[in-house]
């Protein structure tokens, strides 16, 4: 018996989307008829422009610079030539660009270091019965985020011990001094070691031995200083950051160290 063959289906799309279609046209006039008739209320759209300028520090509509020399207005002072040095650079302040501010940013900030280095260095020179002493364990280096003060891990430290010397005290009691003196800054202590493997009953590698010394230097702080823990940070850098050249005993004596960091104001933002 012959089997009978399916019609065809009717060419085009089905009827009942052709009706889905219009609907969904209608809806999205409707709607945007709708958004053209709405009004903004003009006194909340401040409100709300105000509230995220206050609390993000954004530069009213319109400025150009900083204006009166505050930076982000958290009482920085260090940019408030900000004008004259764009323009000093045969630009005006509607034509700066990133670059220009980033650049005027830095030179600020390392102005910022360099005052910083200059007070420490006449505290030093207050206390002549130790300057000598500080000198010899103590170098002071700056760049354009932070004073760091590097103290020579032989002086503090016996080889592959954690446990601070109690000769050493003198001049972590003069550090101490010297860092209350910037206690609202933010301050890091990095431990760092050689490259000479270690691995004893104590510490397991210069990672640890590095993290162990930069605590114990932490705690001495908090336990003979008023300085808040919050602004203090700790860390071990172990032998990946050395500042002489591991293959002599010179340089290693160099990189084996505690560095601490004195980060300017205008390093937070």
């Amino acid at each position: 018996m012959a089997k009978r063959k399916e019609d065809p289906p009717p060419a085009g799309a089905p009827a009942w989307m052709a009706t889905f279609s219009d609907l969904m046209n209608l809806l999205l006039c409707f709607f945007v008829l709708l958004f053209s008739m709405s009004t903004v209320d003009a006194q909340k759209f401040e409100a709300v422009a105000a509230s995220f300028s206050q609390t993000f520090s954004i530069f009213e509509g319109g400025a150009t610079a900083i204006g009166d020399g505050l930076l982000i207005s958290n009482g920085v002072s260090q940019l408030n030539e900000l004008d004259q040095y764009i323009n000093s650079t045969g630009k005006s302040a509607d034509t700066a660009t990133e670059s220009d501010l980033l650049e005027a940013y830095k030179e600020a900030s390392t102005a910022e270091a360099e005052e910083l280095v200059e007070k420490i260095e006449e505290f030093v020179k207050e206390s002549q019965s130790s300057e000598q002493e500080f000198e010899q364990s103590v170098d002071i280096d700056f760049t354009s985020q932070y004073v760091s003060l590097n103290l020579n891990g032989a002086f503090l430290f016996d080889s592959g011990s954690a446990e601070l010397k109690e000769e050493a005290y003198p001049v972590l009691d003069k550090v101490g001094q010297l860092l209350s003196r910037y206690a609202t800054s933010t301050i890091e202590i990095d431990g760092h070691t050689d490259n000479v493997p270690i691995h004893n009953s104590k510490f397991e590698s210069n990672d640890a031995l590095s993290s162990f010394r930069a605590l114990a230097v932490f705690k001495y702080f908090i336990q003979t200083t008023g300085l808040d823990p919050a602004n203090l940070r700790h860390a071990g850098c172990g032998e990946y950051q050395p500042i002489a050249d591991n293959s002599t005993p010179e340089g290693r004596a160099k990189n084996r160290r505690v560095e601490i960091k004195i980060f300017t104001e205008m390093a937070n933002y």
